[in-house]
């Protein structure tokens, strides 16, 4: 079974390093979270808000050893109007037995108002 495993992040500022550190800091906590190995991966969609220029986001997921095969794809969010800004988000498509309502989905600083119901960190 392929299952989708959904994080987001913002960042205070459209900067090649803080995209770089925030989203590698997301995709690190997806993978921990949910025992990802790379071989598990069929695919990765990485999408921002318009206002992310910098540098593509993939580029993260190239620090993390054992996942340069990893097919990545990088793309632009509709720009809604009252959308969150400076939002990075991420769609990690995963062969796995985990039941759909066990996957933890991740989001962090600004994102965390996005899916509070689904956001494994603030669960108790």
């Amino acid at each position: 079974m392929i299952r989708g495993v959904r994080g987001a992040t913002t960042v205070k500022q459209n900067d090649e390093k803080e995209i770089i550190e925030a989203t590698e800091a997301l995709l690190r906590k997806m993978i921990e979270e949910n025992k990802i190995e790379a071989d598990m991966v069929a695919s990765v969609f990485i999408s921002v808000t318009d206002d992310i220029t910098a540098v593509f986001p993939a580029k993260a997921m190239r620090l993390i050893k054992g996942w340069k095969y990893v097919p990545v794809m990088c793309m632009q969010e509709i720009p809604v109007t009252s959308s969150l800004k400076r939002c990075i988000r991420v769609m990690m498509h995963v062969n796995t037995t985990i039941p759909q309502q066990d996957i933890c989905h991740i989001y962090l600083e600004e994102a965390i108002k996005l899916r509070p119901d689904l956001n494994s960190v603030n669960q108790s």
